[in-house]
């Protein structure tokens, strides 16, 4: 069956780095676009970041364009997240997330299989 496991969160300090990982399983990834979500308490899931199937495009959100990284290996069935410079307004909970038709979108509803989810938290 189709799985995605993220890990990688934490608890870590203003201006500090985590990268967090997803592997997935159950379905042909190297043709899914993937992407990464988050959620933080009282407000509505947005999207973080999205590559492309090759890996040749990405997009990133503008509140974390320049601190964190999307990147992809197709051999081992992952995507990772490097996030740099965190910001105590990145705490959330990270999802990963795989959409089948072509092109990174922003829109949560695209995406057909999800992770259930990594903690991040980041202190002042």
């Amino acid at each position: 069956q189709v799985q995605l496991v993220e890990s990688g969160g934490g608890l870590v300090q203003a201006g500090g780095s985590l990268r967090l990982s997803c592997a997935a399983s159950g379905f042909t990834f190297s043709s899914y676009v993937m992407g990464w979500f988050r959620q933080a308490p009282g407000k509505e899931r947005e999207f973080v970041a999205g590559i492309a199937w090759s890996g040749s495009r990405t997009s990133y959100a503008d509140s974390v364009k320049g601190r964190f990284t999307i990147s992809r290996d197709n051999a081992k069935n992952t995507v990772s997240l490097q996030m740099n410079s965190l910001k105590p307004e990145d705490t959330a909970i990270y999802y990963c997330a795989a959409r089948v038709a072509p092109g990174i979108t922003t829109l949560d509803t695209e995406y057909r299989y999800w992770g259930q989810g990594t903690q991040v938290t980041v202190s002042s």
